[in-house]
């Protein structure tokens, strides 16, 4: 703990004299010093389920109304925060801003419009069961009382980087997207567990819907260490390249799993769980 201190002048200011007092913040070894023995969790019971553009809300009603139909059965036996994708009509803004060569900042704030129009989207379909919209930062703290009081919240995914976001190791795409916004939400609140619902089995060597004929060969991770998939360097993956090192880093969150909702919206039951139904990524 800190303690006041006070200068012997004539001033006599006043001072919080602290470990940290002095210390540029930037030496490892220092750092090293300031990592807690338990991280304080804000909502251990929370289970945030990443809802994927592309994979799901782009597909409308078909695709849609079942994993609704299953997230109302489970939201008042699970306490749930739903986050949504950008999909196809991010991609198709991000293709107009490289086309004129925008920096990568900019793509980031033009792609987070379209994971908003996802969040209404679903916070209407879901509105008569309780689902509500929530906003980046708002009412974080009250998500506990929400899910007690029957309500379903929802959120964009994308992290509020905006004109901050980093600059990408390849090309100008946002490196920073909606699966990272639901990592680093899922880390922050120190949430139960971290589900993202797609539309294959899980993580393959390679993208299935490109492999054609030849995706029956392509060699599947049920389970993986993130130092394994660092390891491996694979030229795709089913969720967005810089969830790797968060994981490595995590404090809170040991695990995350990818399931196929959208033939499967039973999974998520199952996933919820604990059960292995899709990929797992583990620290």
């Amino acid at each position: 703990m800190g303690k006041l201190i006070k200068e012997n002048d004539d001033k006599g200011r006043l001072h919080i004299d602290t470990p940290l007092m002095g210390e540029s913040l930037v030496s490892k070894e220092f750092l090293k010093t300031t990592e807690s023995k338990e991280y304080f969790r804000m909502h251990p019971d929370i289970n945030i389920l990443k809802i994927g553009g592309q994979s799901i809300m782009d597909r409308g009603r078909k695709a849609i109304f079942p994993i609704v139909d299953e997230l109302v059965k489970l939201k008042d036996e699970y306490k749930l925060l739903l986050m949504t994708g950008g999909g196809t009509r991010a991609r198709h803004v991000y293709n107009i801003g490289v086309d004129l060569g925008m920096p990568t900042g900019v793509l980031s704030k033009l792609g987070d419009k379209v994971s908003w129009q996802n969040a209404e989207i679903l916070s209407v379909l879901l509105a008569k069961h309780g689902g509500v919209k929530i906003g980046h930062g708002d009412h974080l703290e009250q998500l506990t009382m929400f899910c007690k009081e029957g309500y379903l919240p929802i959120t964009t995914g994308i992290p509020p980087y905006g004109f901050f976001e980093q600059p990408a190791e390849f090309g100008s795409i946002p490196p920073h997207r909606t699966d990272c916004g639901a990592f680093l939400l899922a880390e922050n609140i120190g949430a139960r567990s971290l589900i993202y619902l797609k539309d294959e089995t899980g993580l393959f060597e390679n993208d299935p819907k490109k492999a054609g004929k030849n995706a029956k060969d392509l060699k599947f991770y049920g389970k993986i260490s993130v130092d394994e998939l660092i390891e491996l360097d694979l030229d795709d993956l089913i969720i967005e390249r810089p969830i790797l090192q968060m994981l490595k880093f995590s404090k809170c969150l040991k695990e995350l799993q990818i399931i196929d909702a959208l033939n499967h919206p039973e999974f998520i039951r199952d996933a919820l769980e604990g059960k292995q139904v899709g990929t797992i990524i583990y620290k």
